[in-house]
């Protein structure tokens, strides 16, 4: 059964910057580089296929805390670049993409680039059109932690808990529910529960390309992938 219809909501783990750089004799950070002009223009070309919602997911924790200072310092700094482009972005602005960053950044970050990103949010936070989210400093073991251990806190004798429950007390709580979910690197496995709750229903495609080679072609491969599938939704 064929499915014409574009996933609503489409996340990517991207996968194999590191190795990338490695393969062609280049630093680490060099890879990450690369890695953020790639997503700049995936994003572009997800708006122009008109996908809703588009996720990345940045760095975890572990990715902050237990990579190389010098690989860090430089990772955090191509962050401060890409979302100061991205904010002035006449893509951002002419299809009101609304920017989302979800994680411990606050915690993580130093305050430059904090500042850059508060600003992203707050320029956009009326953008109703699609959603472009970044996961930075996001475990979705962490989030789902978290999520459980408020709602134990604030529950009410008697309360039933429900799926909804545990959505609004997520960290993707404004997320619609992922459609499909692409890693690349050629390592067909998940990370720290990546969005644990919100892929239950997804579509998953692994790409053996690492993510500064996975171009809007590789891109609209996966996409039709997913559309030539049976959308069973858990049935």
């Amino acid at each position: 059964m064929e499915n014409s219809v574009l996933p609503n909501h489409i996340a990517i783990i991207p996968d194999g910057n590191r190795r990338w750089a490695k393969i062609h004799g280049l630093k680490p950070w060099e890879g990450h580089e690369e890695g953020a002009k790639n997503i700049e223009r995936l994003v572009r070309y997800a708006l122009k296929l008109g996908i809703k919602s588009i996720s990345f997911w940045g760095s975890s924790i572990d990715n902050l805390t237990r990579r190389p200072w010098q690989e860090k310092r430089t990772l955090l700094k191509i962050y401060e670049e890409y979302f100061q482009r991205l904010i002035k972005s006449d893509d951002i602005r002419d299809n009101q993409a609304r920017i989302n960053v979800i994680g411990r950044w606050r915690k993580q970050f130093p305050g430059k680039l904090k500042k850059i990103l508060e600003n992203g949010i707050e320029k956009t936070k009326y953008c109703k059109n699609y959603l472009l989210n970044f996961f930075l400093a996001y475990n979705g073991d962490d989030d789902m932690i978290e999520a459980v251990s408020s709602i134990v806190m604030n529950h009410k004798s008697g309360q039933k808990i429900t799926g909804e429950t545990i959505k609004k007390n997520l960290m993707t709580k404004d997320l619609p529910p992922v459609d499909l979910l692409i890693r690349t690197g050629g390592e067909p496995h998940f990370s720290v529960g990546f969005m644990m709750w919100d892929i239950a229903n997804a579509q998953l495609y692994f790409s053996e390309k690492y993510f500064p080679d996975f171009n809007e072609a590789e891109f609209q491969k996966s996409i039709e992938e997913y559309q030539k599938r049976e959308q069973r939704q858990g049935r």
